[in-house]
């Protein structure tokens, strides 16, 4: 195998690992918890200081966070919310399922809806306390 194919191999890899999230339909606080939930049991894009703010008007908010689920450390435990959190991840099937039950150790969760590609799924979660 050429230095060329070992590239694309491994780029490919790094991407079958990582998830895209958007947090909405929540508060900024919510957003953050689900966020440091992330943080513990995966590398994130987002370091500890970058938390989710406000934005002024009335407009609708949305916060992202690309997740490597490459290596999964074990959550701690139930994590409290103030009210339900929608989270839309988007990756490979196996790297969805594997952020899915890591957050299930913190929250509990539930799918309401789903759109399957050829290798790559959109899962909508709603996050509760448990």
């Amino acid at each position: 195998m050429n230095s060329t194919q070992e590239k694309q191999q491994a780029g490919e890899s790094r991407y079958a690992s990582e998830v895209s999230v958007v947090v909405s339909g929540c508060e900024k606080d919510d957003a953050r918890m689900v966020f440091d939930v992330l943080r513990a049991a995966f590398t994130t894009d987002r370091a500890s200081v970058d938390v989710p703010h406000d934005v002024i008007g009335k407009r609708p908010t949305a916060w992202v966070v690309t997740v490597d689920v490459t290596e999964a450390r074990v959550v701690s435990g139930p994590v409290r919310i103030g009210a339900p959190v929608t989270v839309d991840a988007q990756g490979g099937y196996w790297a969805v399922d594997r952020l899915r039950e890591s957050l299930a150790g913190a929250f509990a969760v539930r799918v309401v809806g789903t759109v399957s590609g050829d290798q790559e799924e959109e899962v909508r979660l709603r996050l509760e306390n448990k």
